[in-house]
């Protein structure tokens, strides 16, 4: 029987039962490290893993053929030398994590729009005063950079509450979901910045999504723009961020991704003006559709590799994702 690893400490008994379950129609023989997880000198055995990635994991496992993470982002992961072959198949799990992410935005986007973080402040003091000016979803030109699941889940929001225009930006224009009002390409950016009103960034980590925004494309939101950015920290110049909120020059950001990660406590971001901080959380397995999704996902892709089909998760290692 071929071997297949299973380390994942998110993993419940039904998720394990299903992989079981698929994997000896497959013809695999399952290891489950859920409470304990693989270690490098037992990864050599196995011809197939899923689960969280390694560096030093996928290093020793030479005996591997594919590495399915369970994680949406593999940047840290892509660099051939990590893999004792180069044809070493890599997936992700993309598309597990749109629910819960799109859900993230609407929360931080609205809780900006209503200005929760003042209301709270004030709550916090056992202060009672006037709720100051609030906006809405309703009526807002929205853009979003990355048209993936993540934003084209927003991007369904968005439309059911009323947006006036959602934009999608994307290295191409090939078609994307009925949700985007029009889809332009990462060089046409600065044409509809001045007219963006939320700011949504759900970019993987790539050499060409790095400073996206830029000190010169903050300059051109208008005042009355936020920022939301779920995507990698390395996307955003966030000295130039902090400058724009701390001079009220736009109207608010949240930030769940930064450089560096954990943030330290004495870090500016702290206390930058009309920012919400959540600590890379949105993207959790805490949500059980995330990781039914999650476990769907591979055990598809599985019974593709077992029957010699092109896996649907394949990641491309020079692009990165």
């Amino acid at each position: 029987m071929r071997k297949l690893a299973v380390s994942a400490s998110f993993l419940q008994k039904d998720h394990c039962a299903k992989i079981l379950e698929t994997a000896q129609r497959c013809g695999f023989t399952p290891d489950f490290y859920i409470e304990t997880p693989l270690t490098p000198s037992q990864a050599a055995d196995y011809e197939v893993i899923y689960g969280e990635p390694s560096r030093k994991l996928l290093r020793a496992a030479t005996s591997l053929r594919w590495f399915c993470s369970c994680y949406a982002g593999v940047e840290a992961i892509t660099d051939d030398s990590l893999f004792h072959d180069a044809d070493v198949l890599l997936t992700n799990s993309a598309g597990a994590y749109g629910l819960t992410i799109a859900e993230h935005i609407t929360m931080v986007t609205l809780m900006l729009l209503r200005q929760m973080p003042a209301c709270m402040e004030d709550m916090r003091k056992r202060r009672w005063k006037n709720v100051p000016s609030m906006r809405s979803i309703y009526g807002s030109s929205i853009t979003i950079l990355g048209t993936g699941d993540i934003g084209t889940q927003f991007a369904r929001r968005a439309k059911a509450l009323g947006a006036a225009s959602v934009y999608g930006v994307r290295r191409s224009q090939k078609p994307c979901d009925s949700a985007f009002d029009r889809v332009y390409t990462n060089d046409q950016l600065d044409e509809i910045l001045p007219q963006t009103e939320i700011l949504v960034m759900a970019l993987p980590a790539t050499a060409e999504t790095v400073g996206i925004l830029s000190r010169e494309r903050i300059a051109l939101l208008p005042k009355n723009a936020i920022v939301i950015n779920v995507g990698r920290g390395t996307a955003v110049d966030q000295d130039a961020l902090m400058e724009a909120l701390n001079a009220e020059r736009i109207a608010g950001a949240a930030l769940d991704v930064m450089v560096p990660e954990p943030l330290p406590e004495d870090h500016p971001l702290w206390s930058t003006k009309n920012l919400l901080l959540t600590p890379h959380i949105s993207g959790q397995t805490s949500l059980p559709e995330t990781v039914e999704r999650n476990v769907d996902m591979f055990c598809r892709d599985l019974e593709n590799y077992a029957s010699g089909q092109p896996l649907a998760h394949l990641v491309d290692r020079r692009r990165g994702y």
